[in-house]
C-alpha cells in the first residue's frame, strides 16, 4: 500500500529494493500511470553506488561494510553522472544521512532521476529502501526535495510499522 500511495501522490513509479551480494535488488513496484515512465523488472539488480535505492541503503551501513562492498564491487561508471570515486561517494552518503533521502541524478540511466529512503530494523540497520523514479522532464532538480519528503515519510512510517528504529545521522551499524 505504501508504494501505491507514493505513486498516487507523486504520479511516478515507486519501487522497493533490498541489498543482496553488494547489489540493489528490486522486489516490488507500483507503476506510474504516465505514458512515459520508469519500469524496473522485478528481480533486476543495480549497483549500490549508482542507484537511489542502493545509495539509501549504503548510507546507513557501517564504514567497514561500505569498504568491503567497494572492494568487492568497485565503483564502475554506469553513466557519466555515476559517483565513481570513493571520495565523491562518501560525500554523497554523508549528504544522504543529513537530509534523510538519496537522489540518483541520472547516475543509473540518462534521463531518469530517482529519490529513495531506507527502511530500518529495530537496531537502526537498513533493511530495504523505497524510491520514486521518473523522467527528468517530470522529476527535475527542483522537485527532488519534495519527493524526498514523500519517500522519507513513507520509509519512516514503514520503519515504525515493523518495529524498526530510525538511526541518527551519525549512527551507523
Amino acid at each position: 500500500p505504501y508504494l501505491r500511495q507514493l505513486t498516487q501522490e507523486s504520479g511516478e513509479t515507486a519501487n522497493l529494493g533490498i541489498r543482496d551480494d553488494g547489489m540493489a535488488v528490486f522486489l516490488a513496484q507500483s507503476e506510474s500511470p504516465q505514458m512515459m515512465r520508469m519500469i524496473t523488472r522485478l528481480g533486476s539488480r543495480a549497483p549500490l553506488h549508482a542507484s537511489g535505492v542502493g545509495k539509501a541503503l549504503l548510507a546507513w551501513l557501517p564504514d567497514r561494510e561500505v569498504e568491503r562492498i567497494l572492494q568487492a564491487r568497485g565503483l564502475n561508471r554506469v553513466t557519466e553522472n555515476t559517483l565513481d570515486t570513493p571520495s565523491r561517494l562518501r560525500e554523497g552518503l554523508a549528504e544522504i544521512r543529513r537530509q534523510g533521502y538519496a537522489c540518483d541524478r541520472e547516475e543509473h540511466a540518462i534521463g531518469l532521476n530517482c529519490v529513495a529512503a531506507s527502511i530500518h530494523d529495530q537496531h537502526g540497520n537498513p533493511l530495504a529502501a523505497i524510491s520514486v523514479s521518473g523522467p527528468v522532464a517530470r522529476i527535475p532538480e527542483s522537485r527532488l526535495a519534495e519527493l524526498g519528503g514523500l519517500v522519507g515519510r513513507a520509509a519512516r512510517e514503514i520503519t515504525t510499522q515493523i518495529g524498526g528504529r530510525l538511526p541518527s545521522p551519525d549512527e551507523r551499524g
